[in-house]
């Protein structure tokens, strides 16, 4: 992939992956926190359905970009885009993910809903971050 075309993927994909980390944090988690607790399981299997083949599809294009804009452009923006999909990705994958496992087994606890809450505002930085320095590097 050439450099320009692995920029466009970066930059398309770590845009995208801003659009839906805002909207979890801003519309999915609070409802979901919102949930009753005698509700509670079913609306969570649910989210977990409904929101993994997105999750798949944005991570895998954010994981495409990435490799491909640091075997082709390296650069400073690229490396702190890179920087920005990996504390994304990592705390998907060190906290939140567990959590989700938690949550589906044990249920909800204002501990548990708390530290999803802020997982997913670090996820939300790193995604951030991420755009910014994938736009700064495709200019």
């Amino acid at each position: 992939m050439s450099a320009e075309t692995s920029l466009l993927v970066l930059l398309a994909a770590t845009w995208a992956h801003l659009g839906f980390q805002v909207t979890v944090s801003s519309l999915v988690y609070p409802v979901l926190a919102a949930t009753p607790s005698e509700a509670w399981r079913g609306a969570h299997d649910r989210h977990s359905r409904v929101i993994t083949p997105t999750v798949g599809a944005v991570y895998a294009a954010l994981l495409l970009g990435t490799a491909a804009s640091l075997s082709a452009a390296a650069g400073p923006a690229v490396v702190a885009a890179a920087a920005g999909v990996a504390l994304s990705l990592g705390t998907t994958a060190l906290v939140a993910a567990p959590l989700h496992g938690r949550l589906a087994a044990a249920g909800p606890t204002p501990e548990r809903l708390r530290t999803l809450l802020v997982a997913d505002r670090v996820r939300t930085a790193g995604a951030a971050l991420a755009a910014v320095a994938a736009t700064v590097a495709a200019l």
